[in-house]
């Protein structure tokens, strides 16, 4: 993903689209070096996508848009799967609610107001992935923008207001924590807060790090300190995303 500025005319509607994370996705050593493919819907279809029998269980009971908010990320996942020549499976969840994904395969989704996507590749080539998707909007308050940064970020907000007043970056900041998150879980099983790490976008290349303020995990003999991962503002949502390579 790269930044853009602004928002366009016209978002588009419901519907599976497959894009990608643009040339090159950072990862915590660098750039990606596999494949990534994102399939992404702005809404839901009129006709709500089947789920496998582990995945209805799974929905028992909730109410209507969150089923087909569900339904649609799965099909999204399925289909960017599909492309990796995977078979159709259900997509089941872990204790923390993280989605299990077929052997081989790592991913992740997302969903927010109006749309859902996933990313999957191959394990052979990316060990984790983070995504996430929220609407371009200021957070609702101070209270909450605290519970979810930290001193230093919240000392950066202004000098990124003044490079870009058209960028809600606290919302940014959240977005990229939960990817930061997402992408974390799968290789520690451990909970990683919001004050446990340190956002710095880039306003200018649509990339941010993210300084780990605790210990990381050890990938390929070395200790990991921290992730990099792309951010976009475009159609009303902030995406981020990060991976972590190979």
């Amino acid at each position: 993903m790269t930044g853009t500025k602004g928002q366009p005319g016209e978002t588009p509607g419901p519907g599976l689209r497959t894009g990608r994370f643009g040339p090159s996705l950072p990862g915590a050593q660098g750039a990606l070096p596999g494949p990534v493919v994102l399939v992404e819907s702005y809404g839901d279809p009129a006709d709500p996508p089947p789920l496998f029998p582990g995945e209805e269980r799974l929905v028992a009971g909730v109410v209507a848009g969150r089923r087909a908010e569900f339904a649609t990320a799965r099909a999204c996942a399925r289909a960017a799967l599909a492309q990796l020549g995977v078979e159709p499976a259900a997509i089941l969840r872990g204790g923390r609610g993280e989605p299990l994904w077929p052997a081989g395969t790592v991913g992740a989704m997302t969903h927010c107001a109006g749309y859902r996507a996933a990313a999957v590749a191959r394990a052979e080539d990316v060990v984790s992935l983070g995504l996430d998707a929220e609407p371009h909007l200021p957070m609702p308050g101070e209270g909450e923008l605290g519970l979810v940064t930290v001193a230093e970020e919240r000392r950066n907000l202004p000098l990124l207001s003044a490079r870009r007043p058209d960028i809600c970056w606290d919302r940014l900041l959240f977005s990229a924590k939960e990817s930061v998150y997402k992408a974390w879980y799968p290789v520690t099983g451990r909970w990683l807060g919001f004050d446990e790490a340190v956002i710095t976008p880039d306003p200018g290349t649509g990339t941010f790090t993210a300084r780990l303020l605790v210990p990381g995990p050890v990938l390929s003999g070395e200790r990991v300190t921290g992730f990099e991962g792309s951010w976009t503002v475009q159609d009303g949502l902030i995406r981020t995303a990060v991976a972590i390579g190979r």
